[in-house]
């Protein structure tokens, strides 16, 4: 996966906006002002990409015992958040099927006013 197709699959999503809220480094995901995604831009230059997101907590313990390259969040609350190293041993379906599973856990989170709005855009 390259940066170009991590970046519109996660924009491709209803109701995401894209941010540099820590820093011009950070890229982050939100669904209604709550994030789901977040990853450095250089380490993808660097060709080492992780991104860190949003896991139930079971499911991040077994994920993390099946692959060496999904981790604890880095930065993050380890119990919630994993860290999953993108181009190394977990597929690319794996990555996006997180994704999908980060931003519906997101989702369903937000009051149902704002996923009123989502849904109408």
């Amino acid at each position: 996966m390259n940066l170009e197709s991590f970046y519109e699959y996660c924009l491709s999503k209803k109701g995401v906006t894209e941010h540099f809220p820590f820093d011009e480094d950070t890229l982050v995901f939100k669904v209604g002002g709550k994030m789901f995604a977040l990853s450095s831009l250089s380490q993808w230059e660097k060709g080492d990409p992780a991104v860190n997101l949003k896991c139930d907590p079971e499911r991040a313990q077994e994920l993390r015992a099946q692959y060496d390259d999904i981790k604890p969040g880095w930065h993050m609350s380890k119990t919630h958040w994993n860290t999953v190293a993108i181009n190394k041993e977990v597929p690319d379906t794996l990555v996006k099927e997180l994704i999908d599973h980060s931003y519906e856990l997101v989702y369903k989170s937000l009051t149902k006013k704002i996923q009123e709005e989502i849904l109408k855009n």
